[in-house]
């Protein structure tokens, strides 16, 4: 049933119907790591879906911040963006290559930023491409837009915010990074990071919310946060490595119906890199 699935996610037979239509925009938000061995921006010009734009989730950030593709100041996301061809009140579609990685990520940031219409695709430019769809290696010059900012602050979690959280147990924390990370049993890929998680954090690996690329329907999706022990009556703030897959959890809670959550941009690369943290070791539980 399609009332089974995330509303905010779109498969390749609607996204194709839509390409070209008017206020109607794809977005490119391909980003790896480096164990990925993948390089969003050279694959978006060797083929991308035609009309889509690139994203660069490094450039379009807080350079200020010391951290890994930091949340952007409003007024610099809405200059960037414009630069993009798209306005707040466009429909637009978010893909990286995978399925579901780096473009709940960009998801979250449009819609942070006051974007009301924006989804995912799901199987991302992998399944697109191996269902034979079009592709253009022609870069797009859209023409400018006015992307007007409506910015959220509640759907963000500063440091600040997550040490109280931490400290009091006000609410509950997902963490998106694998389980090794997670337990501390293996290093972060960051050189000087500690390992472990934020004591009382519940472990949902960013992989756990997807299946060759597609996103689990409504009950697997509850199911996950059951298994993880999150309930889901109470306030969540996701977290992962640097900000990125934690909104893979953001997308599941908001399929979900959850409204009470945030995502703490900081993420591990800020708690873990400061010696005045408290962190845990093993496995999460009760």
């Amino acid at each position: 049933m399609a009332s089974e699935k995330s509303s905010f996610v779109v498969d390749a037979d609607w996204l194709q119907k839509q390409l070209g239509a008017p206020s109607f925009r794809v977005v490119d938000a391909s980003w790896y790591l480096p164990a990925h061995n993948r390089n969003g921006a050279a694959e978006y010009a060797s083929g991308h879906i035609p009309g889509a734009v690139f994203f660069d989730q490094d450039a379009i950030a807080d350079h200020s911040s010391g951290l890994p593709h930091t949340v952007p100041s409003p007024e610099f996301f809405a200059t960037e963006i414009g630069k993009l061809g798209i306005s707040a009140s466009d429909t637009i579609v978010v893909h990286d290559g995978p399925g579901f990685f780096s473009a709940p990520r960009v998801w979250w940031l449009f819609r942070l930023m006051g974007a009301q219409n924006v989804f995912v695709l799901d199987g991302g430019l992998d399944g697109w491409k191996k269902d034979g769809r079009p592709l253009e290696t022609d870069l797009p010059e859209p023409a400018p837009a006015v992307f007007h900012t409506d910015f959220n602050s509640l759907a963000l979690t500063s440091f600040e915010e997550m040490r109280g959280i931490v400290s009091t147990g006000a609410k509950q924390v997902a963490d998106a990074r694998g389980a090794g990370r997670f337990s501390g049993e293996e290093p972060e890929p960051r050189a000087g990071m500690r390992s472990g998680h934020m004591p009382g954090a519940r472990n949902m690996p960013s992989g756990s919310f997807s299946t060759d690329g597609r996103f689990k329907d409504l009950p697997g999706l509850r199911r996950a946060f059951e298994e993880a022990g999150i309930d889901l009556s109470r306030p969540v703030v996701t977290s992962c490595g640097s900000g990125v897959t934690a909104a893979i959890i953001t997308l599941a809670l908001q399929s979900l119906g959850h409204e009470d959550h945030s995502l703490y941009d900081g993420s591990w690369a800020e708690w873990g890199g400061r010696p005045d943290t408290p962190v845990a070791t093993g496995k999460s539980g009760p």
